[in-house]
């Protein structure tokens, strides 16, 4: 049943956020709220609107280090709302897990943030300077968020030195894994022609979808690379397929196929997109292949920023995190052109995108600890 007792302020602030329905890029109010509570911490505030996108850059101190806590305030559409046992945005706690859309991704990190800096910078002295980076783009096109950001950053000379984005990186428990880089996405749209006809005359026809089949067991088949001590292998998935009008007695004249690589930097978009030509042109395909290059791989050595998080998540979790690159694409992709100490550090991802997505309550107030101690650590005052 749904527990009514009094809980943390991270707990309340991360309710008031997922009651919020901020389906990408509408931010519903979450970084207004934000920004109110954090302008009451001594932060200078400044909201970066592009187009129809939410932007929040809320900064204390002006000297070196700047370290940066980055999120998203953005969440995946619901689905199916009878599918979910609570409702999406009532924040509901039972078991002593709040359930919600965007609870672990990732407004669960966000209010964990939030109230370590508030009590952060309400109790300590501090060296250099701290700031917020909120976006309302990050689950969705990522062209009007964090990346224009990071640009108009870069036009003023303002040079972060660290970054943490708080993806819920744990995998089995908080604490066990934390992001030091992510894998390049190559996306690509791919279309093979042929000749429309009737299937019962198949030699005034050239079916594409016949052609292409040794080509795709080419692709799916091939050893991109083997990854290197950093970075899992290059991988490439097909997601759709498309041929024929729904018409089972026509041959159809076209089939298109959407496909995308996660590579490590042991592969280049180029060598990628030489070895795809050659196994079309092998099969001589009659193609247009358009690309989509959405991210490129990163890495932050082990260092004084990765040194620091494995600390103090050792202190508050008694657990030895590992290092990974694995997974999917985030905003840190955008950081990491011109930050190279970008982690990301954050609550379980088992019910991420998912119905009945929840987090913790316990994890919650321990992540928030996490972040105050890791604010302490690097810019924290020494006695």
């Amino acid at each position: 049943m749904t527990q009514q007792a009094t809980h943390s302020n991270t707990i309340e602030l991360l309710r008031a956020l997922v009651q919020k329905p901020s389906v990408t890029p509408d931010d519903q109010g979450c970084q207004a709220l934000i920004a109110e509570r954090l302008q009451a911490s001594g932060f200078s505030i400044e909201l970066m609107p592009f187009g129809d996108v939410s932007n929040l850059w809320a900064r204390i101190g002006t000297q070196a280090p700047l370290l940066v806590f980055a999120g998203h305030t953005d969440v995946v559409p619901v689905g199916e709302l009878k599918q979910w046992s609570s409702p999406p945005f009532a924040a509901d706690i039972i078991d002593n897990e709040l359930i919600g859309r965007g609870a672990a991704d990732m407004k669960g990190s966000v209010a964990a943030m939030v109230t370590a800096a508030e009590r952060f910078f309400q109790q300590n002295e501090f060296q250099g300077s701290f700031a917020f980076l909120l976006t309302s783009d990050e689950e969705g096109p990522a062209v009007n968020g964090t990346v224009k950001v990071i640009e108009t950053l870069a036009k003023r000379s303002e040079i972060i030195d660290y970054c943490v984005v708080g993806e819920p990186t744990s995998k089995d428990v908080l604490g066990d894994t934390i992001k030091n880089g992510r894998r390049g996405s190559l996306g690509a749209k791919l279309s093979i022609r042929g000749v429309q006809g009737h299937v019962a005359y198949p030699h005034l026809a050239d079916n594409p979808v016949h052609k292409s089949l040794a080509m795709l067991q080419t692709l799916t088949n091939t050893v991109w690379d083997n990854g290197n001590e950093h970075f899992p292998p290059t991988t490439l998935q097909i997601s759709n397929i498309h041929a024929g009008s729904g018409a089972g007695n026509v041959i159809p004249g076209e089939l298109r196929i959407d496909f995308n690589l996660r590579y490590s930097p042991e592969s280049s978009i180029e060598s990628i997109k030489t070895r795809v030509i050659k196994a079309l042109e092998q099969h001589e395909l009659d193609y247009e292949i358009q690309w989509l290059d959405s991210a490129a791989p990163f890495l932050t050595p082990i260092g004084s920023l990765t040194d620091a998080i494995k600390e103090v998540v050792a202190n508050v979790t008694g657990i030895e995190a590992k290092m990974d690159t694995g997974g999917g694409t985030s905003d840190g992709r955008f950081i990491a052109k011109s930050c190279n100490q970008v982690i990301e550090f954050g609550p379980l991802n088992a019910t991420i995108h998912q119905t009945d997505e929840r987090i913790n309550c316990e994890d919650i107030d321990k992540l928030s600890i996490i972040y105050e101690q890791l604010l302490q650590r690097l810019i924290g005052k020494q006695q």
